[in-house]
């Protein structure tokens, strides 16, 4: 139960979660993260309703509902966002904690909350917490877990707070004014990385710097990756294997007929022996190598030419186009497609890393090329120059 203590009136969070297709649990990798970006997003303005998970191949819809039980002649207060992070569940561990089907060593293995990974607080039975995460509703041993008051600081430093662009082309502004200048353009879908709240503004990592962006023109929410069940790993490691196959055979034919044409042209390719692509896969290396041919060429806005101007997905899209591999003309997107990887640590080339706004190619040795802005072009530049969100693999 969690208390509104400025208004002295206590609320019951209840949740009735309906399952679309068959019953099922959770789970997730170790290095290798679940695959679709499972997460639990709780959304901007207090409203539980908007809480929601993202599993493609299992639809789930969480209705979430407050319920006043005291003084009701009192308003009922919508709870922030602190209260709602009160109410999760998250696994501290080295690695994961398992979910099981009892409050008891003798229950079924559900699936796996990996460390940092949260799931909604139901109740508290021996020792246990009975939780709801993902597809699944289990139990996890307490001693693995914070919840409550000790929940509220970790879910900020580990939940990721989005503002996704609503509007065709969004003025990224130097300062929360529309009378101020305009420090770059963000087209729709794009997910931005928030780094400060304001009424009616938020303050945003962009490719150009930080700025600001009206609210009127995104949505905000904020993201936790979530458990994985048996099921859902067997199923995302089956079609994994398949995208890796497709992706291979497409770069193969790709590559015999680039071999094909290179023979009869005889223009010089750019020079890229200054950077080092190290490591990985041979397939993940050519892609790699190939997008550092381009280096030196224009960044263009809504661009997709390798030579004539490119944005950052353009760039992206455009180079695995080469090997014969179809991505989305969209930073967002690439966020979601291959499978995901733990950490630059895990980094090999040819992975696709995603910014807030922005993605890149990383080439190895800590380094990314990519088409970052106007000012620059298509460049190398140490990955980490700015907050991670995701690591993409494709091959």
């Amino acid at each position: 139960m969690i208390r509104n203590v400025k208004r002295m009136s206590a609320y019951v969070l209840t949740a009735a979660i309906a399952f679309s297709g068959m019953s099922i649990t959770a789970q997730a990798s170790g290095s290798i993260l679940p695959g679709g970006g499972v997460s639990l997003a709780l959304s901007n303005g207090n409203k539980l309703e908007d809480i929601t998970t993202d599993v493609p191949t299992m639809p789930i819809e969480s209705i979430i509902e407050w319920i006043q039980v005291v003084d009701e002649d009192v308003p009922m207060a919508e709870p922030t966002e602190e209260d709602l992070f009160k109410n999760l569940v998250i696994a501290q561990v080295t690695d994961y904690v398992n979910v099981r089907s009892l409050p008891s060593e003798e229950g079924e293995i559900l699936g796996k909350l990996y460390n940092n990974s949260v799931g909604t607080f139901i109740q508290e039975e021996n020792g246990w917490y009975q939780i709801t995460s993902g597809s699944v509703t289990g139990y996890v041993k307490a001693e693995y877990c914070v919840t409550g008051e000790d929940a509220v600081e970790i879910a900020k430093r580990v939940g990721k707070r989005i503002a996704t662009v609503t509007t065709e082309t969004l003025f990224v502004r130097v300062e929360p004014s529309t009378e101020c200048s305009i420090l770059g353009m963000v087209p729709e879908a794009d997910d931005l990385l928030v780094l400060e709240e304001t009424e009616g503004w938020v303050k945003v990592d962009v490719e150009e710097g930080t700025g600001w962006v009206s609210t009127e023109f995104v949505s905000l929410h904020s993201e936790f990756v979530q458990a994985e069940s048996r099921e859902e790993e067997e199923r995302r490691l089956a079609k994994e294997a398949e995208e890796r196959r497709k992706a291979q055979e497409a770069a193969a034919k790709k590559a015999a007929q680039n071999a094909a044409q290179a023979a009869q042209n005889s223009a010089p390719a750019q020079d890229a022996a200054s950077y080092t692509v190290s490591g990985g896969s041979e397939m993940g290396a050519a892609v790699a190598e190939y997008g550092l041919q381009f280096v030196g060429y224009p960044y263009v806005y809504g661009g997709s030419s390798l030579t004539g101007g490119t944005d950052c997905s353009g760039f992206v899209m455009s180079v695995y186009a080469n090997f014969g591999v179809s991505l989305p003309h969209s930073s967002a997107a690439d966020r979601s497609q291959g499978y995901a990887v733990d950490g630059l640590d895990n980094a090999q080339p040819g992975d696709i890393i995603c910014y807030s706004g922005h993605v890149g190619i990383y080439i190895g040795g800590g380094q990314i090329v990519h088409a970052s802005n106007s000012q620059t072009g298509i460049i190398v530049s140490n990955a980490s120059y700015r907050s991670i969100l995701a690591i993409r693999r494709i091959f």
